[in-house]
């Protein structure tokens, strides 16, 4: 019998390492295409802040490539809340179909802690992303405007 997938396990692997797919090898395998895709946005959103840190703000790289880490946090902390928030018997039916009723254990509070955090942390990026890529858009379009009136 395969080992049982924890539901709690999932959800801190997503919260934990979700931008690097450690979620998605846990619960599928190293051979999960999607797990070995994560990792790209992600890296490349961490070069974005790193170009920030080093050019400023005025990189214009970096205003697109620093989305693709904070899109990525948030999706992979939405996965984490539809881990921890899904009913114990709809998981063991997707993730432990082989598993006996008695064996599938209940996930208890950790499961619940980690969409706690996960909705504190995704949300938090979310709305970062969003507010950075809106003020650097608008900026632009003003520049461009002020440029074209010239």
């Amino acid at each position: 019998m395969p080992s049982l997938k924890s539901k709690t396990l999932a959800t801190w692997a997503a919260v934990v390492g979700g931008p690097f797919g450690l979620h998605r090898f846990y619960l599928h395998g190293l051979n999960d295409w999607l797990g070995w895709l994560l990792p790209v946005p992600t890296l490349l959103g961490a070069w974005g802040l790193r170009r920030v840190a080093e050019l400023g703000q005025d990189d214009r790289l970096a205003w697109v490539l620093m989305p693709l880490l904070g899109f990525t946090v948030a999706a992979t902390m939405l996965q984490a809340i539809v881990f921890g928030l899904m009913p114990d018997e709809r998981w063991h039916a997707r993730y432990n179909p082989d598993a006996p009723p008695d064996a599938q254990p209940a996930s208890g509070w950790g499961a619940v802690l980690g969409v706690i955090v996960a909705l504190l942390v995704g949300a938090t990026v979310l709305m970062s992303t969003i507010a950075f890529s809106g003020q650097r858009y608008f900026e632009y379009q003003v520049e461009e405007a002020l440029k074209m009136s010239q």
